[in-house]
């Protein structure tokens, strides 16, 4: 949250935009009992009616593996004595091994090469004016002095995780320079980096970025384990796509950085643990290049001491499981955020939950943003327009922004706080339920839009109690009974589109 906006949180906006009736109930027969039992939390629709913001997928049919043909393979095996079987000599192919540093230079196209074996004092360097397929089929390589892999070849470098196959690479603290050359880091490339196979691949950069590419990097299947990174775990300058696989990274920068590009994520299992950003499109020196990111599956769980999910432009979420912990924003975008499906979860504990320096849409999905205290919000638009239109919203935090009325079609109300771990329902007058939710911290405004808002009715609040058989995102629960709940003394009638019946609001809401 900028500090321009400390004052403006405490702010709440006018009542031609937010209709708020917060009354106390002496009429018996208008109140809800003081305990209900067996209240049906019935499961909704949050697939989105209308996608909005970017829905690619990056694809490019020059990136699979099964549309290259590499009939010629070359076995290199690492050890005491490095062991080279070349049919391509003095034919296209130049092979050479200086105490352990194996050097390829290719002019010839349809080569792959296999490499084996285990050296704690190795590197190989390959140059080529062709795309190559390089497999790793039980490779550990160590390179006190630079990186394990160095691809001085600005063409496709297909790299292949051979089936059951367990690999690791590991640099230096430091590197022996070579003024031409880049290397930045354990698996290096100048060109495009496609990863796939079924196998396993750890590194640990001790020097730079663990996997890097001065082009882009696209996982399409495979497990990568970044057990240790001194700067970012993947590190790209035009792109990062991932499609499947699994990706696990400690660093001790970014966990996934886009230096000038864009990040997609199609599907796959990532966890990251970062000190620095852990998911990050970072460009915004000129205009000449869009940093978006675009979220369409996949299961994410960060854990990072800086923001969680960055975009310096356009942030998409249009499917997947994201849980986050951060202690900056744990969703930030710099021009616009669309959320259109997906269960995310987005706890800061030094910032807002969600933050958009521009517009917010969300139209599906389950969200629920966690900001820290006033004058930090669950989720934050500044002046710009929140739109609601689907899905179930839940923003805890000291303040919220405010949904815009006049552009959103699903209720939304803002209540006040409650403890850590209490069970909250709201329950309307004829005992349909709203929200049930335990939150993980205690909050002073509560923010919430669902399908289960009706128009033109009383709700009322209870805590405590207990849901039975039931189903839970990260303390929002989506189907089970609950029972044995206390009634609060006010309730709320939701006249408008947009209800405050307590908590701060700050900026947002345009009308």
């Amino acid at each position: 949250m900028k500090q321009s906006h400390v004052k403006a949180k405490a702010m709440l906006l006018s009542a031609g935009i937010i209709s708020a009736t917060l009354f106390s109930c002496d009429k018996k027969e208008e109140v809800l009992p003081d305990t209900l039992n067996n209240i049906v939390i019935n499961a909704v629709n949050t697939v989105s009616d209308q996608y909005e913001g970017n829905t690619d997928t990056g694809a490019d049919p020059d990136d699979l593996p099964e549309n290259s043909s590499f009939d010629t393979k070359i076995p290199i095996v690492f050890g005491s004595t490095i062991q080279i079987s070349n049919p391509l000599e003095n034919a296209g192919v130049d092979i050479t091994d200086t105490d352990g540093n194996v050097v390829i230079n290719s002019t010839v196209s349809g080569v792959e090469y296999e490499i084996s074996g285990t050296s704690a004092n190795s590197s190989l360097k390959i140059y080529s004016d062709k795309k190559f397929k390089l497999t790793l089929n039980g490779v550990h390589i160590t390179n006190p002095v630079g990186p394990a892999i160095n691809i001085q070849s600005k063409k496709r470098a297909f790299i292949q995780l051979a089936e059951n196959s367990e690999n690791s690479l590991k640099d230096g603290q430091t590197y022996q320079t070579n003024e031409t050359e880049d290397s930045k880091g354990t698996l290096f490339a100048e060109g495009q980096l496609i990863i796939s196979g079924s196998g396993k691949l750890s590194l640990e950069s001790l020097y730079g970025h663990a996997i890097v590419s001065d082009q882009y990097i696209r996982l399409l299947s495979g497990t990568i384990e970044v057990t240790g990174a001194k700067k970012d775990g993947l590190h790209a300058n035009d792109a990062v796509i991932i499609d499947n696989g699994s990706l696990q990274i400690q660093s001790e920068d970014d966990g996934i950085q886009c230096e000038k590009g864009f990040i997609i994520i199609n599907d796959g299992n990532i966890l990251i643990n970062s000190t620095g950003k852990a998911i990050t499109a970072s460009y915004d020196t000129d205009n000449t290049i869009d940093p978006y990111l675009t979220i369409n599956g996949g299961t994410i769980v960060i854990n990072t001491k800086d923001e969680g999910i960055e975009s310096k432009s356009v942030l998409t979420i249009n499917d997947g499981e994201i849980r986050i912990n951060a202690t900056d924003d744990a969703i930030n975008a710099g021009t616009f955020i669309y959320i259109n499906g997906g269960s995310i979860y987005a706890h800061s504990t030094g910032n807002d939950g969600i933050d958009s320096n521009g517009p917010l849409t969300i139209t599906g999905g389950k969200v629920l943003a966690i900001g820290a205290r006033s004058p930090e919000a669950g989720i934050d638009c500044d002046q710009s327009t929140f739109k609601i239109t689907g899905g179930i919203v839940v923003g805890l935090g000291g303040s919220t922004s405010v949904p815009t009325a006049n552009a959103s079609t699903q209720p939304s109300v803002i209540l006040g706080g409650a403890d850590a771990s209490v069970l909250i329902s709201v329950i309307s007058e004829d005992q349909e339920e709203a929200l049930t939710f335990s939150a993980p911290v205690s909050f002073t405004t509560l923010l919430f839009s669902s399908p289960k808002l009706t128009r033109n009715k009383t709700y009322y609040v209870y805590s405590g109690g207990e849901v039975l058989s039931g189903e839970s995102f990260s303390g929002l629960y989506t189907s089970g009974t609950y029972s044995n709940g206390t009634r609060s003394s006010s309730s709320f009638t939701t006249t408008n589109l947009v209800t405050q019946a307590g908590g701060s609001t700050g900026p947002g809401g345009r009308p």
